[in-house]
């Protein structure tokens, strides 16, 4: 595993880390609690130290609850995240980032968790109903109180980093990346490499779609949520499995996956610190955990540069 600083917070992370929301089991199934813990253990096991969860993973909060679990006795092994202002009122899901709504969560968070600390403390979503400055000034207190070790938000634009900033240090944000969804490339990441703030990228395989395991006229169990989505249907489908076929000789090259050789890029662009790889069973962890430890050739590199350059947004 390698690893790399988090930003100015003084606290170091496994390049690839551990996503837990699918053992949410919102909007997914076949998720089974005891092969989940498990993976926690093969994650940790495995060099793994960035544990991310989230106060809405699960209706009930049930990621961190299994989380808390997983890390009993060896809570000193890991970077613990998880995320406040997102809560569910039956099947839906509200933003609330005031100063109330956040000091309830944390003390629910800790409980869930079994810890008295929270290693890094993150804003789920941007709360337009809520003062920026009034968020960041209790995530502040927060950590002047010893209650989180370092802050971080997840969504946010650079107006929206710069504004909290003014309030409190800000060490990482967390965005969604991968070939399909790049956005984040033309602002966001450039401004987080100038203000030395980490950034954590999630949906790096997008739901599974990178992965290529997903053919044409695929369909998911009732219940799941991608079979809604539209990347997995029609043309834009069949455009994304096109640009895999491209890929896959690559990946052979180095006796890769496609998913070890997406998150591998993924991993190298300038500014990312850490990968989140989100999996309920210990064979998926294990897989992500072998993306790195290994480098393409300068001329693989350009190749896939070249492959994934239309692809995304």
């Amino acid at each position: 595993m390698e690893y790399r600083p988090l930003g100015e917070s003084g606290l170091t992370v496994s390049v690839i880390g551990m996503g837990c929301w699918p053992m949410a089991g919102v909007g997914w199934t076949g998720i089974d609690d005891e092969a989940s813990l498990a993976a926690l253990e093969a994650a940790m096991d495995g060099g793994i130290t960035l544990i991310d969860t989230a106060y809405m993973y699960g209706r009930n909060g049930e990621s961190e609850r299994l989380v808390g679990r997983a890390i009993a006795g060896r809570r000193d092994q890991i970077v613990l995240a998880t995320k406040c202002g997102l809560y569910w009122d039956g099947t839906t899901l509200l933003r609330d980032s005031s100063r109330k709504r956040i000091l309830e969560q944390v003390e629910e968070s800790l409980r869930r968790l079994n810890t008295d600390y929270i290693d890094l403390y993150q804003v789920h979503a941007p709360d337009e109903d809520t003062p920026f400055e009034e968020t960041a000034a209790t995530l502040a207190e927060l950590k002047a109180q010893g209650k989180i070790r370092a802050i971080g938000v997840s969504n946010y634009d650079v107006a929206q980093m710069k504004t909290f900033a003014g309030q409190a240090p800000l060490h990482s944000d967390q965005p969604p990346y991968n070939p399909l969804i790049r956005d984040i490339e033309a602002e966001i990441l450039p401004h987080c490499r100038d203000n030395n703030i980490g950034v954590i990228s999630y949906w790096p395989l997008y739901k599974g779609l990178l992965t290529g395991k997903y053919g044409r006229g695929h369909r998911f169990p009732e219940g799941d949520s991608r079979n809604e989505d539209p990347r997995f249907q029609g043309e834009e489908l069949a455009g994304t499995l096109d640009t895999l076929d491209r890929l896959k000789p690559i990946g052979d090259a180095y006796g890769k996956s496609l998913a070890q050789l997406i998150i591998h890029w993924i991993a190298r662009q300038p500014g990312i610190t850490s990968v989140l790889c989100g999996a309920t069973r210990p064979a998926h962890v294990e897989q992500n955990i072998e993306a790195v430890g290994w480098q393409l050739s300068g001329e693989h590199q350009r190749q896939v540069d070249e492959i994934l350059a239309d692809l995304g947004d």
